[in-house]
């Protein structure tokens, strides 16, 4: 066999196995900017993408979604390796860092588009979804609303809110122009998201800065 062609085979049998173990799961809980922030920290997670799903509206954009009548959630898709992680382990860290219980919303993002839920592709996500919710609620003593959805298409957010919270233009904020970063640090701090979690979640907060 020619060198050339033994490289090539030795590098299609090394990624082979690494493709094929990367696994999604779509969940939404309020701004999509935080969610995929807080779990590209996660070890064994590999991507996380903003979008849209859970609505009817075909070729969904931010300006129609967030006024509201498309039916879509803001949510992310995460793209973990389950060797690493597994999808109940993700979940357990999702309903941790929202308040599962707000029916409204999340924190100072209200309406319709800003509601929790984990989307699942086949009974076994749901099961492990349910498992997941009722321990949650239990561990809260207070009922949780997050709803548990089959999936349905999700689509992928306009390339500015991919990885806003370590973007380096400048925006311009109600303080005046900021780096990305920054401004990102400045609404999550005001729409008190991380103080709402650690007050309801305690000790047992993920992600909480």
């Amino acid at each position: 066999m020619r060198p050339i062609l033994r490289l090539v085979l030795a590098l299609l049998l090394t990624a082979g196995p690494a493709l094929a173990a990367t696994e999604t799961a779509i969940v939404a809980g309020g701004c999509f900017w935080c969610v995929e922030s807080d779990f590209e920290s996660v070890p064994g997670v590999k991507e996380v993408v903003s979008g849209y799903t859970g609505g009817t509206e075909k070729k969904p954009t931010y300006s129609k979604v967030s006024r509201g009548g498309t039916g879509h959630f803001e949510a992310v898709e995460i793209f973990y390796d389950p060797s690493r992680i597994s999808y109940e382990k993700l979940l357990r860290l999702f309903f941790r860092s929202i308040d599962p219980t707000d029916d409204g919303g999340q924190f100072c993002d209200r309406g319709p588009t800003y509601r929790t839920a984990v989307f699942v592709r086949d009974a076994r996500e749901r099961a492990i979804a349910e498992r997941v919710r009722a321990e949650a609620e239990r561990a809260l003593g207070r009922k949780v609303v997050t709803q548990i959805l089959d999936a349905q298409t999700f689509y992928k957010a306009e390339s500015y809110h991919q990885d806003y919270y370590k973007g380096t233009r400048i925006v311009l904020t109600r303080r005046g122009p900021k780096r990305q970063s920054d401004a990102y640090e400045f609404y999550r701090k005001a729409c008190g998201r991380d103080a709402r979690v650690r007050a309801l979640w305690g000790d047992q907060a993920a992600f909480a800065h």
